[in-house]
C-alpha cells in the first residue's frame, strides 16, 4: 500500500512539474529573409547601404550617433534615432567591405521602436549578372517574451513588423536605382 502511494506520488509530481516545464518554453527564433535585384551594379549600391554610421538611405532613420572618429570594425556601436523619436543602439558584428555584406544586432530592444527583442540583421549585396542583388535576414523574438502576448507582441505581429520594417528599405533602394528586370 506504501509503494503505490509514493508511486502515485512520484506520477503526481511529474505531471503537475512536467506541465510547469511544458508552459515554461517561451517563444522561438524567427526570421525574415528579403531580397531585391536592382538596375545597378553591387558597389553603386554597396556606396549606399554599406556604411554602418550611414542609414540616409532608410526612410525612417532619422539620425545615426557613432563614436567621432571610430574605425568601423565589428563591435562598434551606433545610436540609431527613428521617425517616431525612438532610439535603439546596434552594434557591427561582422564588417566585410570587399564581400559587401555586413551583420549588426540590436543591443538595446525598445519595441516602441520595433516590436521586437533580440534583433539581428543580415544586408548583402550580391552580383546578379552584373546587377545588384541586396538580401536582407532578421532573426528576432516577438516583443513580448513570455507566455501569452498581447496580440501587437506576438509572433505574427513580430513578423509582420520586421518584414515591413525590410521591405520599406528595399523599397527606398528600388527608388533610388530600379528594379533590375
Amino acid at each position: 500500500m506504501m509503494r503505490k502511494f509514493v508511486m502515485a506520488l512520484a506520477a503526481g509530481a511529474a505531471l503537475v512539474f512536467g506541465a510547469g516545464l511544458a508552459e515554461a518554453h517561451g517563444p522561438s527564433r524567427q526570421k525574415v529573409i528579403q531580397e531585391v535585384t536592382l538596375n545597378a551594379t553591387p558597389d553603386e549600391v554597396w556606396a549606399v547601404i554599406g556604411k554602418f554610421d550611414d542609414l540616409s538611405w532608410y526612410p525612417r532613420a532619422k539620425s545615426v550617433e557613432i563614436e567621432p572618429g571610430a574605425e568601423v570594425k565589428p563591435g562598434e556601436q551606433r545610436t540609431v534615432t527613428w521617425d517616431n523619436g525612438e532610439q535603439t543602439t546596434e552594434q557591427l558584428t561582422k564588417w566585410n567591405p570587399e564581400g559587401h555584406t555586413y551583420s549588426y544586432r540590436t543591443i538595446t530592444d525598445n519595441i516602441k521602436a520595433l516590436a521586437v527583442t533580440n534583433y539581428s540583421g543580415i544586408i548583402a549585396v550580391k552580383d546578379e549578372g552584373g546587377k545588384a542583388k541586396v538580401e536582407w535576414t532578421g532573426a528576432f523574438y516577438r516583443g513580448f517574451p513570455n507566455n501569452d502576448p498581447p496580440p501587437e507582441l506576438n509572433d505574427e505581429a513580430a513578423i509582420a513588423t520586421v518584414t515591413a520594417a525590410h521591405q520599406m528599405g528595399l523599397d527606398a533602394l528600388v527608388e533610388k536605382f530600379g528594379k533590375a528586370n
